[in-house]
């Protein structure tokens, strides 16, 4: 299959990669060059605009940072590019609203599209192991479904338009929150003198365990892949979840929903942001709770 991928990003670099492992054609574009080279390396074949990454292909993937730029991209090049009945999928973490507007635009265009936000970070965009969350009608996710699942190791489909972006934003607050709260955790367990091993190997054993514990903890030591054991440079960026939780904030607001929890943790994540964390992982917010923090 002949696939344009616009967005080579740290998800979407190795996102492509995994469509040219699969087989696929994939004909890419980015704004950087540094991106396009590593697309090259990768296999890609190299577009010289969004437009170009468009013309001719089965299908078109977009990973881009947020809402303003997959309206703009859409619009500006590649529905004017595109062959009739491509696929498209935006796998971008963006407002549910903008995901709808955009949807309906390539409807009204006889293009099928998804929305189909992704959760597990750049490690699992590497390896092919995402969670995708889709929105979309059931007849334009049957045919984003085995792309997808080039991709990732997951591939759930939300609802119609815009559920996949309500999924991530919901997962993702739900996300900030509790590696707040295991933070926090973890900073009284130690001021209480408890050693971080000895407290882990209880609460991952108790009704204290969650991933944020076991699979991401945020203290050196227990989980060794976890990023705390590496300065907290790479995984998540705490830039990324706080994009996140103000997605979900503002989505609970246009609803009528009460996210106090969520609410909090943004205000934590943007005042950690505030102090220079915003490329560390976002489970260096521990450093800020335990004043360990020198950015």
């Amino acid at each position: 299959m002949r696939i344009g991928f616009i967005g080579l990003g740290n998800m979407g670099g190795g996102m492509a990669a995994n469509l040219v492992k699969a087989g696929h054609d994939v004909r890419a574009f980015d704004l950087s060059a540094a991106a396009l080279d590593r697309a090259k390396v990768a296999g890609c074949t190299l577009a010289a605009s969004a437009a170009g990454a468009a013309a001719g292909v089965d299908a078109v993937v977009t990973m881009l940072p947020a809402g303003k730029h997959v309206s703009a991209i859409y619009a500006d090049a590649v529905f004017d590019a595109l062959a009739a009945d491509t696929l498209l999928l935006d796998c971008s973490t963006i407002d549910i609203a903008t995901a709808r507007t955009v949807g309906a635009a390539a409807a009204t265009r006889g293009f099928p599209m998804v929305d189909a936000p992704v959760s597990g970070g750049i490690a699992a965009a590497n390896a092919g192991t995402l969670t995708f969350m889709v929105g979309g009608s059931a007849d334009a996710f049957a045919r984003a479904e085995p792309i997808l699942g080039c991709m990732g190791k997951v591939v759930v489909r939300a609802g119609d338009a815009g559920a996949g972006q309500a999924a991530k934003i919901c997962n993702n607050m739900l996300l900030g929150a509790s590696m707040v709260a295991t933070a926090e955790a973890f900073v009284l367990a130690q001021k209480l003198g408890l050693d971080a091993q000895t407290f882990f190997d209880i609460s991952s054993k108790a009704s204290g365990q969650c991933w944020s514990m076991t699979s991401y903890c945020p203290v050196p030591g227990p989980v060794p892949a976890a990023p705390s054991n590496r300065g907290y440079d790479g995984g998540f960026a705490a830039a990324l979840m706080l994009k996140d939780l103000k997605l979900a904030v503002e989505a609970a607001q246009s609803v009528g929903a009460s996210v106090p929890m969520g609410a909090q943790a943004e205000a934590l994540f943007q005042m950690f942001a505030g102090l220079g964390g915003e490329a560390k992982d976002f489970s260096a917010i521990v450093t800020m709770l335990d004043g360990s923090w020198r950015g």
